[in-house]
């Protein structure tokens, strides 16, 4: 393939995913990989972060995860420790840390995704003075450090609010955002506007409304992918 130079803006890309979603985190850990390295060929990319819950209904106590993924999927413990150890060394490649362990648990992230939504709106619209792409990235990584690498409740505001303060944001802010139920409709707005689009499973990377990448693919499958995507897209400018 060519070098890309007459890409005159941004891939835009819509990363659909869950924070208790572990191939997610494998997935962007890739994704990220592969926009550094297209950076030298003038191919960059704008992501927005959409919500989709794994377990829209699960207790405000979450799970084993052990147990869930038996109840869900029929594995059974030693296959759900060979699955761990799998994904740990997938994630490992992209630079994250996963500690996931049998005495982990999986949680109801509808509160995450909210504050994921908040960090991502511009301050007109009721996001932090410094909302947009960025600070909506720094929000994801934040929770995904707190589930996977610290093992902390998602299911306590505490852990959120910490996650908001290590993504740079305003913890008490943040505190607000959940104590008033904040983009509570927006969340569910986007999850519903998701699935009737077709997706069903995370993650789901979505480039410039029109191409689909599923799954957590490794940087090389997302390098590729991109610069097909981003050849494209120039020649239609």
């Amino acid at each position: 393939m060519t070098q890309t130079s007459t890409l005159t803006r941004p891939l835009k890309i819509d990363f659909v995913s869950d924070v208790v979603c572990p191939w997610c985190a494998v997935g962007l850990g890739g994704l990220t990989t592969a926009l550094e390295r297209l950076k030298a060929d003038g191919i960059t990319a704008e992501i927005h972060f959409q919500p989709f819950e794994l377990n829209p209904q699960m207790a405000p106590e979450g799970e084993n995860i052990v147990e869930h993924i038996g109840r869900k999927y029929g594995s059974t413990p030693e296959q759900s420790a060979q699955n761990r150890a799998m994904i740990r060394d997938r994630a490992a490649l992209v630079g994250f840390e996963m500690n996931l362990g049998e005495a982990s648990r999986i949680w109801n992230t509808f509160d995450a995704h909210r504050l994921i939504h908040w960090a991502g709106a511009e301050p007109g619209a009721g996001g932090p003075d410094e909302g947009g792409p960025e600070a909506q990235a720094r929000m994801k990584r934040a929770l995904l450090s707190a589930h996977f690498t610290h093992n902390q409740p998602l299911n306590e505001a505490e852990t959120l609010v910490a996650a908001a303060e290590a993504a740079g944001l305003d913890g008490a802010e943040a505190r607000a955002v959940l104590a008033e139920g904040r983009f509570a409709d927006a969340v569910r707005a986007e999850e519903k506007l998701w699935i009737r689009r077709g997706i069903n499973s995370v993650p789901a990377v979505v480039v410039e409304n029109k191409w689909l990448i599923s799954g957590g693919q490794p940087a090389e499958v997302f390098e590729q992918a991109l610069r097909q995507m981003a050849a494209e897209t120039a020649g239609a400018l």
